[in-house]
């Protein structure tokens, strides 16, 4: 066989059975041999961008690695943002690129980038396979990093007479798959749960971590060892449905846009468990200012996050479910009786107020009504913008490998091509797509995607025909000044969605809005569902950037309009 028919042929022992991606010159070899394949099914995107965020909807509601193919030089460089979005939120993608022979390599030929220099710092590790032999090495081991310790990308760079080059096989190398993670050290659990044992306001700050160890069962050991220590428990954006949201020790979001309750227990607790958090600072606030009387016990799999920005009490290297597991033995029953009344005083004293809630044509209320329609079983998927921040207030069915936005980077864009990649690896699933029109016009094309595939995918769009958080910081930290965040011209957006194919519906011009959503919720295949917003419905509460949590704008003045 050729390298592009052994590359095809690890990736299908391996487990890949859908591939998104889009052919060219560098890789036709690649492509050739994939129309051979029987167990494999090629996804033609409509930008290799939108490709990698479908690998990166494939991967995040799995939780395992996802492959992605683009062409050498702007097909490669067009992958970058969604290796980098994947990075900063550890999601296990492969992205396979061409590139011109081994001999062109730095003549700058025609379609020539760099691509492996130029993803270093977007990747986990990468690769420029130098003959044919390589890859019977590389494909495996590709599967091995994505998938191991803190999980990341790929990037593996196959020159077009590489994928030519034939090879004699004897037997095929062992398939790639994640490393059993590291016990934690004794000493380091004994030191975190000395100081767990010892603090009488104590909150456990879940991260997306959580998530990614274990999804639901780490989830699940985490509310177990909360209710054995009375810990009170925040969620970061990515950790979101890592505890019921119901459940009495929880307070909700911590951070920029948090329930005002969670912003106020961290300042007031004597100790922090950060687990498989990493102090962002869209979590944090200002930092010298986050939990500024507290001890910190930090948990996470990658070392290099222990100490980066804040430096720990007590610091455990593990996957978290396997730092929890060794902690729960250590940590003693306690009732904490004065730390629960205060956690239900804060709660009821500053609340999360979401207005028009009952109201399907209000930014919170559409959000609420889509909940309800689709289920609680849906995927929810989220652009970035004022409608991601709403939804992670306001959505009441969250759930490990059932909630993907983009955190680390966020990417507008991300919204529509990853609900399309959960619909492809979740084809029983209705998966709800929240976005703004700024995000959704990112990478509108892949709507044709979604039609063609005819896949269970509903665009729900809030339009303000804005920049919504970027016009928000400018009206409160600009005096007002709201530049280059409006659009002139208006969209139809209903329309162009008809024109890809989908179905649509305008709640401006709705008779019964909330029986017009639950319809196109019920109505199998892609659907848009716009909804306008107007451009000064702010979201609060909010953090400015460099203030700390306690300092939130609107705690009890959010906009419903």
């Amino acid at each position: 066989m050729n390298g592009a028919q052994l590359t095809i042929k690890l990736l299908e022992r391996q487990g890949i059975r859908t591939i998104p991606g889009i052919p060219g010159g560098a890789n036709l070899p690649l492509y050739d041999a994939l129309s051979e394949s029987t167990r494999i099914r090629h996804v033609l995107a409509r930008h290799e961008q939108g490709a990698g965020f479908m690998a990166q909807g494939m991967a995040r509601t799995t939780g395992k690695p996802a492959v992605f193919m683009a062409t050498s030089g702007p097909g490669a460089t067009n992958t970058l943002t969604a290796l980098a979005d994947a990075k900063l939120d550890s999601v296990p993608i492969i992205c396979i690129t061409g590139q011109v022979p081994l001999s062109m390599i730095g003549t700058d030929a025609f379609q020539e980038v760099d691509i492996y220099g130029m993803s270093i710092p977007a990747t986990k590790h990468n690769f420029l396979v130098r003959s044919v032999e390589e890859l019977i090495r590389v494909i495996p081991e590709a599967f091995t990093l994505a998938a191991s310790g803190r999980p990341g990308p790929i990037l593996i760079d196959i020159p077009k007479d590489v994928q030519t080059a034939q090879v004699d096989l004897q037997e095929l190398p062992p398939i790639g798959c994640a490393e059993t993670p590291q016990p934690p050290r004794q000493a380091d659990l004994e030191a975190a749960a000395a100081l767990i044992n010892k603090a009488e306001r104590p909150v456990l700050y879940l991260g997306g971590g959580v998530v990614q160890s274990c999804g639901n069962e780490c989830c699940e050991l985490a509310r177990e060892f909360a209710e054995k220590t009375s810990m009170a428990v925040v969620c970061t954006l990515m950790g979101l449905g890592g505890i019921a949201e119901d459940h009495p020790l929880y307070l909700g979001m911590l951070g920029m846009h948090a329930a005002p309750c969670a912003n106020y227990a961290i300042e007031e607790c004597d100790l922090i468990l950060a687990a498989g958090a990493r102090f962002d600072d869209r979590a944090t606030g200002a930092l010298e200012h986050f939990c500024p009387s507290a001890s910190v016990v930090h948990i996470d799999i990658d070392p290099a996050e222990l100490g980066k920005l804040r430096t720990p009490h007590a610091a455990v290297t593990a996957d978290v479910a396997g730092a929890l597991h060794g902690l729960m033995p250590l940590v003693k029953d306690r009732e904490r009786t004065a730390w629960r009344a205060r956690i239900n005083h804060l709660k009821s004293d500053h609340p999360l107020e979401l207005p028009g809630m009952d109201d399907p044509t209000t930014p919170y209320g559409y959000i609420n009504h889509t909940a309800k329609a689709a289920g609680k079983d849906a995927i929810v998927v989220t652009d970035v913008g004022q409608h991601q921040m709403r939804t992670a207030q306001a959505h009441p069915y969250l759930a490990p490998r059932r909630w993907l936005t983009s955190g680390g980077l966020g990417t507008m864009g991300f919204g529509l091509p990853a609900a399309i990649g959960a619909a492809l690896a979740n084809p029983e699933a209705t998966v709800t797509c929240f976005t703004g029109d700024g995000s959704l016009m990112m990478n509108i094309q892949e709507m044709a995607t979604a039609a063609e595939l005819g896949l269970n995918v509903k665009i729900v769009l809030a339009d303000n025909n804005a920049l919504g958080l970027v016009h928000q910081q400018q009206e409160l930290f600009y005096q007002g000044r709201t530049f280059a965040s409006t659009y002139t011209g208006s969209i139809d957006f209903p329309g162009l969605a008809r024109a890809f194919g989908l179905d649509a519906v305008d709640l401006e011009h709705s008779e019964n809005p909330g029986e017009d959503l639950q319809t196109a919720m019920q109505r199998p295949g892609p659907c848009l569902v716009r909804l306008p917003v107007r451009p000064d419905a702010n979201v609060f509460p909010m953090v400015p950037p460099g203030a700390p949590n306690s300092k939130m704008i609107g705690e009890k003045a959010n906009v419903c309009a």
